[in-house]
């Protein structure tokens, strides 16, 4: 584990001080051009290429791409500093983040005593709603570009909440394990492709029809 003396910067504060520099007037001409929609894409892929690292348990790959993935934070909180109206920097996003972890766990920095995790998504959703008053429904908030299936194990779980998630379904068959259930995705899609079927849009559309289901319910 990596230590400093506190009486000098640490690797975090020079690297925003570099994200600084390269944005700064006389810096790099593409850093300086970028907006918060420009680098939509490469916060994407920066978060797939962390996520292959986490699967493959390389711990100089993870190293690297949870670099790359702060390095995302920090230019977007860098634009952020510098744009009329935004004006805040990593440090008000750190704040942010650091009161709404402590708010969220009375149960650690407070009086509130929690034995279960259970117990504790189920504060923590209740938090939610008065972090977030403006939202009506459960679905509210959930990101409508998520992959497909990972959309799906959302929404279920948005479902099982009011009780629709068995009422819409067939009554699934028991998977022996990961590998099964991989191979009988893979065989939907390479089926759904044969006959000119985009299995994605397939069940996008489905999970359409699942959250008007949800709202109803609600």
């Amino acid at each position: 584990m990596s230590t400093h003396d506190e009486t000098t910067p640490s690797k975090l504060d020079e690297l925003i001080e570099v994200m600084a520099v390269l944005r700064a007037p006389g810096g790099c001409p593409w850093d300086a051009e970028q907006t918060h929609e420009s680098l939509i894409k490469y916060l994407v892929e920066e978060t797939y290429e962390l996520i292959d690292a986490i699967e493959s348990g390389n711990r100089e790959e993870m190293i690297e791409e949870l670099g790359d993935v702060l390095y995302q934070v920090i230019f977007h909180a860098d634009l952020a500093s510098n744009t009329p109206g935004e004006e805040f920097d990593i440090q008000d996003v750190a704040a942010h983040m650091t009161a709404k972890m402590v708010g969220r766990h009375p149960h650690v920095f407070g009086e509130n005593k929690l034995e279960t995790a259970e117990d504790v998504m189920q504060v923590w959703d209740e938090l939610k709603k008065v972090e977030k008053p403006g939202r009506t429904s459960t679905l509210d908030g959930i990101p409508q570009s998520m992959p497909a299936l990972a959309l799906a194990e959302k929404l279920l779980g948005k479902a099982e909440k009011v009780g629709l998630d068995k009422q819409h379904l067939p009554d699934p068959p028991i998977w022996a394990d990961e590998d099964e259930v991989g191979s009988i995705l893979l065989s939907i899609v390479s089926s759904a492709r044969e006959q000119g079927i985009d299995a994605e849009k397939a069940l996008r559309v489905r999970l359409r029809e699942l959250q008007e289901d949800i709202r109803e319910a609600e």
